[in-house]
């Protein structure tokens, strides 16, 4: 007969496992210590240790975490998983601010922890609302040895500033080495484009990309007025060029499809800024929330131009639901 089979053995074993649902209710719910424990069931200390443990490995406890964050988890858990990220964090959308301002916090905490590094690093950022929010929260330190460069230029078709580029900011705070690039974000033509990227200026940005071990940039999308074409970079006409490429968001000026294919044509042939390719050898965060800015996610996500995302709770919903 088998020591399953033993009347005597299997009733030992529930008294054993009805001990151990004692232990662990008076651990996890009654908030027992363990030597609280053991004076209550007339054990030893390390009996009632072994018998938390006993109800943990046999599945006795279940866990429920009642709190806004653990819905967040469980997004960045699922979103880890579908994409293969390095690294991934889901915040709150709730706030006065909305998801931005919650997304600020986290990608300034994130930047915060690379400028605190003792080795020299090369850090880039790309420009827009979100990057913006992030510097305005980045704590004043003293990193004097990491470089940080843009990744795009900030005028307009008509040679009017965009807005004020986060990477001044963020090195004014930081105290970080500063190279910025003040060419427009789209040149007039092709021929232009390449006289302005042969200038020493942007030769540096370029040797400087090969560097870099983290890119943080913001997900615009592709729509009427959305901030690449808001903002006077793109034409109507371009934008509806890029609409009917199957276009869905960019990253510093650039374009791309609901594969993570740039676009080819006349509008990305012209960006000035410096493409993000593919690279598992770096971190490439994309930050941002919102509904505009689900499409650009998902594709750019699809086609690994990202390997990071730092964004809200509702936007991480809608991009893992049904394309």
């Amino acid at each position: 007969m088998t020591e399953d089979a033993d009347p005597s053995r299997r009733a030992q074993q529930a008294d054993r496992l009805e001990q151990a649902a004692r232990a662990a209710w008076l651990y996890y719910i009654g908030g027992r210590t363990q030597d609280e424990i053991a004076a209550e069931l007339t054990i030893s200390r390390q009996a009632a240790q072994r018998l938390v443990s006993l109800a943990l490995a046999e599945k006795l406890i279940k866990f429920r975490v009642d709190h806004p964050i653990a819905a967040c988890m469980a997004l960045s858990q699922a979103l880890t998983a579908r994409y293969g990220l390095r690294y991934c964090e889901v915040v709150p959308s709730a706030g006065a601010g909305g998801g931005l301002a919650s997304v600020a916090v986290a990608g300034a905490r994130y930047l915060e922890r690379w400028f605190a590094q003792k080795a020299p690093q090369v850090l880039a950022v790309s420009t827009g609302q979100t990057l913006r929010a992030i510097a305005a929260e980045l704590p004043p330190m003293a990193a004097p040895q990491h470089k940080l460069f843009s990744l795009c230029g900030i005028i307009a078709a008509n040679g009017r500033a965009i807005a004020s580029e986060p990477v001044m900011s963020m090195a004014e705070r930081t105290g970080a080495q500063c190279y910025p690039m003040p060419l427009p974000v789209v040149a007039p033509t092709v021929s232009e484009r390449e006289m302005l990227q042969a200038q020493r200026a942007f030769l540096s940005l370029r040797d400087l990309m090969a560097e870099a071990r983290c890119i943080m940039v913001g997900l615009g999308g592709i729509a009427w007025q959305a901030p690449l074409h808001a903002s006077g970079c793109i034409s109507d006409a371009e934008l509806t060029e890029l609409i009917e490429a199957g276009a869905v968001g960019e990253i510093a000026g650039r374009a791309f499809d609901a594969y993570g294919d740039y676009i080819c044509g006349s509008v990305n042939d012209r960006v000035t800024g410096l493409a993000v390719l593919p690279d598992p050898a770096r971190v490439a965060l994309g930050v941002g929330a919102g509904a505009g800015k689900v499409a650009a996610f998902r594709g750019a996500l699809a086609g690994g131009l990202l390997n990071a995302i730092i964004t809200d709770e509702q936007t991480a919903a809608a991009v893992l639901g049904d394309n």
